[in-house]
């Protein structure tokens, strides 16, 4: 399959305003069918030493605003992006996270990478992307592993990947006969639901249910976000050339998941300590296949979204996700 090809570069200046989701310290300007989310801490700040970049998974968004306190405290310009159809920038008519070819999210990557760093020129740029996030963001650093003919470099300066969706739950069949199916029947069908029903992990995070994190349940659903086929068909295809081919990511990786997955059941009583949404043994697994420089972070007692954690797993993810940043930088 093809890849993502550089976005054009833009003068169009950014368009900041009061970020409503999130209020005091945040901004938000639209950058073409995506959002850019910046954090804008109070008072005087050394000079950053990296410009990071959070991009969010599916039936998500960006609303961890401890995520961008955190990266502050260690000396990072901290800003995310809301995909198209995804939180602040999904429009009426349409269908959250639907996109029928993940090169569509990785133009969407690609734009805020080049945005944040004509804002920071001369930083090191950190990608730090979750779940299916994670999968786009590792196809696009992969896409742009070479120099443009200019001579400058389009990819990220290092990776980290929070329990990225490497591969699809299941058996096998459903892996690979399925699959093959998919990409058949999907382009016929591309709103067929392939799975849905409500997600116990975003219920059991909410704070109103007891949990830990406020976040609008407009774009991160307890009720869950059903996949659709042509959906579940550009994911699989992008899966598929890991599993077969491999990426070759040529800066450093960072990996980071749970210790253990689960059922996401209410009757499951290590809600809060397992990943209860994606295998980690898969990720464990395809994660090799990045690229030559991967280390693997293994969070015992994490979630699936290691940032939204308990306070032991979280502290624990944070800590060496700086450790290993301070080290690589």
């Amino acid at each position: 399959m093809s890849e993502p090809q550089p976005s054009a570069s833009s003068q169009v200046p950014l368009l900041w305003q009061p970020d409503a989701l999130l209020g005091e310290s945040f901004d938000q300007a639209k950058l073409g069918p995506a959002t850019l989310v910046r954090h804008v801490p109070a008072g005087a700040r050394p000079e950053p030493r990296a410009v990071v970049l959070h991009v969010h998974g599916y039936n998500d968004y960006f609303h961890q605003a401890h995520l961008a306190h955190a990266f502050d405290r260690a000396g990072h310009a901290f800003y995310a992006v809301d995909l198209r159809a995804a939180g602040r920038s999904l429009r009426e008519s349409q269908v959250p996270h639907f996109v029928g070819d993940l090169r569509e999210q990785a133009a969407d990557i690609d734009e805020a990478a080049r945005a944040v760093r004509e804002l920071h020129p001369g930083l090191p740029l950190v990608v730090h992307a979750h779940s299916t996030g994670g999968l786009t963001a590792a196809w696009w650093a992969h896409a742009r592993r070479n120099t443009l003919p200019d001579g400058s470099y389009r990819g990220p300066d290092l990776l980290v990947l929070n329990s990225p969706f490497l591969d699809l739950p299941g058996t096998l069949f459903e892996r690979t006969v399925g699959t093959v199916l998919l990409r058949i029947a999907a382009p016929a069908s591309p709103h067929r639901v392939i799975t849905s029903g409500p997600s116990v992990y975003a219920t059991h995070l909410l704070a109103a249910n007891g949990g830990r994190w406020e976040f609008d349940t407009r774009f991160k659903k307890p009720g869950g976000q059903p996949t659709l086929a042509l959906w579940m068909r550009a994911v699989r295809r992008v899966q598929w050339h890991l599993w077969v081919r491999g990426f070759r990511i040529p800066v450093p990786v960072l990996v980071a998941r749970s210790d253990a997955s689960g059922p996401d059941r209410h009757d499951n009583p290590r809600l809060d300590e397992q990943d209860t949404v994606l295998d980690v043994e898969q990720i464990a697994r395809r994660s090799r296949s990045l690229g030559a420089d991967v280390t693997q972070l293994v969070v015992p007692g994490a979630v699936h979204d290691l940032s939204l954690s308990a306070d032991g797993p979280r502290t624990e993810y944070l800590g060496k996700l700086f450790a290993w940043l301070e080290e690589r930088l």
